[in-house]
């Protein structure tokens, strides 16, 4: 989980790999990292079980009730329960950091993520949101029945497709997760690229309603909880006019506990590290002064 790919040779008559690079710095091999626990959740609404990555300290301390912050991946169809090097390895890092702090964190491969068949795959067409929303929140029951989490104090965050779903979470089960991070998140899939969307909900002129069901601007009203949301002005994949928006609605709605952060040198993906460090210091704060 914690070892990039790295190069090696065999020799064409066989035998024994020799490695040839180490990437790893000194200090970073030298930290004692928190290993992710592959875990199965069961599903109350008939998915069988939910695979996810648990971390949490090696020995709970008995009696204490442990604040959650539950991580949704991006793209929708990704797949982030694997025995390798994830591509969110700065939100690995970001783990480990909330379980020095006290916290227990699950990262889940939701309905819609690849891996696990097709009707895994096709589970949200039509109702984006709505399906992995059940599976967060089996597998919050999940963290509070074996893990000692407390529910009173569970937070959740993600970027684009998991700014997304952070948006349904805080919109559409108020009092669930008392703090949510939506990080380059789309707010209206009518505003999304055709190629992925018309896969899942047709198009507007055919499927209207697939829209109104999928879009958490139409649930904006339900927002009670703490939320950031933090974009790259230049996002050229989720456009930052759809925070834009959102801000606007919030403001209309005359709705509380909330701010935006913009990264101006920013796109979809942030390239400058003193960007990811501010970002993950505002959901640390978010954390930190409302989950416990």
């Amino acid at each position: 989980a914690y070892l990039p790919a790295q190069l090696a040779v065999v020799p064409t008559s066989g035998g024994q790999a020799k490695v040839l690079t180490d990437t790893r710095t000194a200090a970073y091999k030298a930290r004692e990292w928190v290993q992710p626990k592959l875990v199965q959740v069961p599903s109350k609404h008939g998915a069988g079980v939910v695979w996810a990555k648990y971390y949490g300290p090696e020995t709970p301390e008995p009696g204490k009730q442990y604040p959650i912050a539950m991580f949704v991946h991006g793209a929708g169809y990704l797949q982030n329960v694997h025995q390798r090097y994830p591509a969110y390895f700065r939100e690995q890092m970001f783990h480990n950091l909330l379980v020095q702090k006290g916290y227990i964190v699950l990262d889940m491969d939701y309905r819609g993520s690849e891996g696990y068949g097709r009707d895994w795959r096709t589970a949200i067409y039509r109702n984006m949101g709505h399906p992995e929303l059940e599976d967060y929140k089996d597998g919050l029951d999940w963290l509070v029945d074996t893990k000692q989490g407390d529910r009173a104090h569970a937070g959740i965050y993600g970027g684009s497709y998991g700014g997304f779903m952070t948006f349904m979470a805080l919109f559409r089960s108020p009092g669930t997760f008392k703090a949510g991070a939506a990080l380059r998140p789309v707010v209206d899939w009518h505003q999304y690229n055709h190629g992925y969307t018309a896969n899942i909900l047709n198009t507007p002129d055919i499927d209207p309603e697939a829209y109104r069901t999928s879009s958490p601007i139409e649930y904006a009203d339900g927002l009670q909880d703490h939320l950031l949301i933090a974009h790259g002005m230049m996002d050229d994949n989720v456009f930052f006019q759809d925070s834009v928006n959102l801000t606007q609605k919030l403001i209309e709605l005359h709705k509380d506990n909330w701010t935006i952060a913009p990264y101006p040198l920013e796109r979809h993906g942030y390239v400058r590290p003193d960007s990811w460090l501010d970002q993950y210091k505002r959901i640390l704060k978010l954390f930190e002064e409302n989950l416990k």
